[in-house]
């Protein structure tokens, strides 16, 4: 026969048997070479057709333990206990990837088989991140995980579900606050590992989308203007989020998570497109619009050309930057123009009738003039019947 590649089983099972034919060949006569040929194309064929699986990772670890003279206990420093010890080398535990990390660096045992991936290699560790304090409960609570165990085994393996869930956004997702030029506006107690999941969280959400792209400078006060026009019509917040997103700008929802106090954050995904996140915390008419205009001057006054800046937002908070106040401004700006707001008698005197003619003549919604009465007096008991309360939330959450 011919020697060549070996294709099918047929040509594998041919090859085979010429090689018993030549099984008494003398090395280096021409039978000999044909029999060395033939046998290194059974192995090619071989190794393609029947590949030998990778050794399984607890007996990679026994017998390793077996070559060094190493007991159950001097595993302790690689897996955090005797009792998670007995339970990875029983089956009953997987192995995290720290415990990958250390088992691979300790005992040289070999990343791929480890992970039981081929070619594979150990994952870099995420700077100091310690997965532990990310809020694994409610994010399990909330099915933010793919992950149908218990909190304690989640915890056990956070790295690997966390990571693996964040894995779409890339380095984008665990930036470091100074890489990421992160701006938080609150009182200084909110939890870093909340707001690092809900932003994760968000910007996953808003990656769904597919939108037309979005054109640069297309955030202006006129854009402001037109879209806040919405409020007059019936169902003007889900109005807003199609107008947002027919012009290329990613809209979210997501409830804050506890120890954030966040109601909205404006940022941008890596591929450069905008994203308007809200939580809707305070289910008002008024707060809505304010809250959406807040965000959307973000995206306007302070992306810098790299997009990489990231504004999460506790509006309450009086702990005001020069960034914060002018986001402010402009929002007000983009709700009511200052000219015909100092125009109007509702900054002296104003009345319920007076706040729904004022709407009724600039088409907006009466929460708006409302709202703004509110927050320019610090006098949040006034006008409550106009703001919307419980307005808001039902159109999306529901």
């Amino acid at each position: 026969m011919i020697p060549k590649i070996i294709k099918t089983e047929e040509e594998y099972e041919a090859t085979l048997a010429r090689i018993d034919e030549l099984m008494a060949a003398t090395f280096g006569t021409p039978e000999g070479n044909e029999l060395e040929l033939l046998v290194t194309l059974v192995e090619l064929y071989e190794a393609a057709a029947y590949p030998i699986g990778l050794p399984d990772p607890i007996e990679a670890i026994k017998f390793r333990m077996e070559q060094l003279g190493l007991k159950q206990k001097d595993l302790v420093p690689f897996f955090g206990s005797r009792g998670r010890v007995s339970e990875v080398l029983s089956g009953h535990r997987p192995l995290s990837l720290a415990m990958v990390r250390k088992l691979h660096v300790g005992l040289g045992i070999p990343a791929e088989v480890l992970l039981q991936e081929p070619g594979a290699e150990v994952p870099a560790s995420v700077g100091e991140m310690d997965w532990g304090k990310f809020p694994l409960g409610e994010m399990l609570k909330r099915r933010w995980l793919d992950y149908a165990g218990n909190l304690t085994d989640a915890k056990a393996s956070a790295e690997e579900l966390i990571s693996t869930w964040a894995a779409p956004l890339g380095d984008f997702a665990f930036q470091q606050q100074a890489q990421l030029r992160q701006h938080i506006r609150g009182n200084g107690q909110t939890d870093d590992y909340a707001l690092t999941a809900w932003r994760i969280r968000i910007s996953l959400l808003a990656m769904e989308q597919d939108l037309p792209a979005y054109q640069p400078e297309t955030i202006n006060q006129d854009f402001a203007h037109e879209l806040v026009k919405l409020s007059f019509l019936k169902d003007g917040p889900l109005l807003a989020r199609e107008f947002l997103q027919k012009n290329g700008i990613r809209f979210v929802v997501e409830p804050h998570l506890p120890k954030t106090h966040l109601d909205g954050a404006a940022l941008r995904l890596p591929d450069g497109g905008p994203v308007v996140a809200m939580t809707l915390r305070y289910d008002r008419i008024d707060y809505f619009w304010f809250t959406l205009c807040h965000e959307l001057a973000h995206l306007a006054l302070h992306q810098g050309e790299d997009g990489w800046e990231v504004f999460l937002d506790d509006l309450e908070s009086t702990d005001l930057t020069d960034i914060e106040g002018e986001a402010d401004q402009w929002a007000a700006e983009a709700l009511i123009p200052g000219k015909i707001w100092k125009a109007s008698s509702l900054t002296q005197s104003p009345t319920a009738t007076g706040i729904v003619e004022f709407a009724t003549k600039h088409r907006v919604h009466p929460a708006i003039p409302a709202g703004r009465i509110r927050r320019e007096r610090r006098n949040y008991k006034v006008f409550s019947q106009l703001v919307g309360n419980g307005q808001v939330r039902k159109l999306f959450l529901t």
